[in-house]
């Protein structure tokens, strides 16, 4: 829902409202409506958020992987650059600076253990939504599951992400 069609849906709420000729029945009614309008608004905002929170935790990996910034759109891609090089220059300025010169980098190199670029936790579980019969996936203990169209799981992203990338199953 679009920030230009939300606005006309409320404005309309409250004509409706405001009508001295309205019934009781429909004022609950008008009600409703400005209440699922609320909830839609709120669920959106959350799934910005997240989207967003998301994106600053892995701005430095979104930007050394271009697999990744091909599923973010420009605005995001162009945040997280600002961002990673926000960051970077925060840390160079409040700790870095003060190292010898050899080590006044954020890159992995040498590889430093545990990485200093902040990666997604692919063995978290995830719930997937099954969007058609998809081909059984190999679960960690070696077990096999097969997820018909419709069906929910909670298993390791690690196990779906091809099917995922494929759009036969999305998260929920």
């Amino acid at each position: 829902m679009g920030v230009g069609c939300d606005a006309v849906q409320s404005e309309t709420v409250q004509l409706l409202r405001s009508d001295p000729s309205s019934s009781e029945e429909e004022h609950f009614r008008i009600m409703l409506v400005q209440t699922e309008i609320e909830r839609v608004k709120f669920i959106v905002r959350s799934y910005l958020r997240t989207r967003l929170f998301k994106i600053e935790k892995y701005a430095r990996y979104i930007m050394t992987n271009a697999e990744v910034q091909q599923r973010l759109s420009q605005s995001e891609v162009d945040h997280a650059r600002r961002f990673a090089r926000l960051t970077d220059q925060h840390f160079y300025h409040a700790v870095l600076q003060s190292f010898p010169e050899s080590q006044q980098t954020l890159d992995d190199e040498p590889p430093f253990v545990p990485s200093m670029v902040t990666e997604p936790d692919k063995t978290r579980a995830v719930f997937v939504h099954a969007r058609q019969d998809c081909p059984p996936v190999r679960l960690p203990d070696g077990t096999a599951l097969t997820m018909q169209k419709g069906h929910i799981s909670l298993t390791p992203y690690s196990v779906v992400e091809q099917l995922v990338a494929r759009g036969e199953v999305e998260l929920v």
